[in-house]
């Protein structure tokens, strides 16, 4: 024969926590630790009409979110893809982000359009690879020669000044 015990129950971690969290509000408030807050007695400024979504409204808002549908997301992702792999050092993580973005436009090329048409086109790895080591190399051309102009500039001014 087993004994039952209708108000015994048992308690995870999150009712824990939340009852840990509860008894310790009730506590304060009975110290009187929340009677002198800003704002106390004040009216809180509501909106006339309910709004269900107002979070999620809010949330978009202040952290400018855009919500856009996937086949614009991938025109945005294509046209800034250069600009993130001039980011990236080795060819190796260049392959993986162009990989990466292929796979996100074959994704959405088998779901059902919501939106406008996806015209965008997966990215041939190899020629993304040659063109990114290209703007590379002209980046790494460019960083010479400036330096090269810099050198000759000071060059010049240590030899004026010694006269």
């Amino acid at each position: 024969m087993t004994l039952h015990d209708p108000y015994a129950f048992a308690i995870d971690d999150a009712v824990a926590v939340a009852l840990l969290a509860d008894l310790q509000v009730r506590r304060a408030i009975a110290r009187g630790d929340f009677d002198d807050l800003p704002g106390s007695g004040e009216p809180i400024d509501l909106p006339d009409h309910h709004d269900p979504d107002w979070w999620i409204r809010s949330l978009v808002q202040r952290e400018h979110i855009a919500l856009l549908p996937p086949s614009i997301q991938l025109r945005k992702d294509d046209a800034a893809l250069d600009d993130r792999l001039d980011k990236l050092m080795d060819e190796k993580s260049v392959r993986r982000e162009v990989d990466d973005f292929n796979e996100r436009v074959i994704r959405a090329r088998y779901e059902p359009p919501a939106g406008p048409p996806l015209i965008t086109m997966p990215r041939d790895p190899d020629a993304t690879v040659a063109a990114w080591a290209e703007r590379r190399a002209a980046r790494a051309a460019r960083h010479r020669e400036a330096a090269r102009a810099a050198e000759r500039r000071t060059r010049r001014r240590g030899f004026f000044r010694r006269r």
